[in-house]
């Protein structure tokens, strides 16, 4: 066997063990602090744990700027570009807020563990029919506790090829009928790290850009192309596809 393919399996193995392994560790005190909390802040703050690990564990490093720009004790709208697995624990590890994620309505179904997604207030939807994701968005963003924001990557899915897609509105409308502001994240590197449909690995380093907030305050639904573009614009300008070459 090639020693390049002994060490993508390599990969493969080390990283699917840690995943398994942070996962069966974090399991049971993850799920009793979602079932002791009715806010689901502790549960997520626990989480980050298996995010560092993972981290750790497959030498990634996190690099953010413009951190200061978060207000404390707002709730945002976060809209993120979308590359790789790992920008979810880049996200997770260096933007220090609480907030809760998107998630597809199958996780719901298994036992104790999507009852534990579903009371640390994480909201679930059904992609299949965007009526019904704007309707369970609607429900769970009722279920959010004070000053906690949500996390939408806009295009929807992983890009392949690093292009930036265009953005689905969903996270947007609920940002003008709950008048809250959009906080823009770009994410540059993870690609790099871990590429869509891929566990072969590459140590280096996520960055993580958090654009100016955009208000939504005083804008109405004929507003959302204009906000689209205007989120999107943020997120692309500091986009760098080629980090951190």
């Amino acid at each position: 066997m090639a020693p390049s393919i002994l060490i993508s399996t390599a990969k493969v193995l080390w990283i699917s063990l840690c995943a398994v392994f942070i996962s069966l560790v974090m399991f049971v005190p993850v799920t009793l602090a979602a079932l002791m909390s009715n806010t689901g802040n502790l549960a997520f703050t626990l989480s980050k744990i298996w995010a560092y690990f993972m981290l750790y564990a497959t030498g990634v490093r996190v690099a953010i700027r413009n951190r200061e720009k978060i207000r404390p004790g707002t709730s945002y709208i976060i809209i993120a570009n979308h590359q790789s697995e790992y920008d979810i624990l880049a996200i997770v590890t260096s933007l220090r807020i609480q907030f809760r994620w998107i998630i597809k309505k199958e996780l719901r179904r298994v036992p104790l563990f999507g009852y534990a997604l579903y009371i640390s207030r994480n909201i679930f939807i059904d992609r299949s029919d965007g009526k019904k994701a704007i309707a369970s968005i609607h429900a769970g963003m009722d279920r959010l506790p004070p000053g906690t924001s949500v996390m939408f990557f806009a295009e929807g899915s992983r890009s392949a090829d690093g292009v930036i897609r265009e953005f689905k509105k969903g996270g947007f409308i609920m940002a003008l009928e709950k008048h809250f502001p959009i906080l823009p994240v770009t994410v540059n590197g993870s690609r790099k790290v871990l590429p869509k449909k891929s566990l072969v690995f590459r140590p280096g380093t996520i960055e993580v850009v958090v654009g100016d907030p955009i208000e939504t305050s005083g804008l109405a639904r004929e507003d959302l192309p204009v906000l689209m573009q205007k989120t999107r614009d943020v997120i692309v300008s500091n986009y760098h596809p080629d980090y951190p070459g």
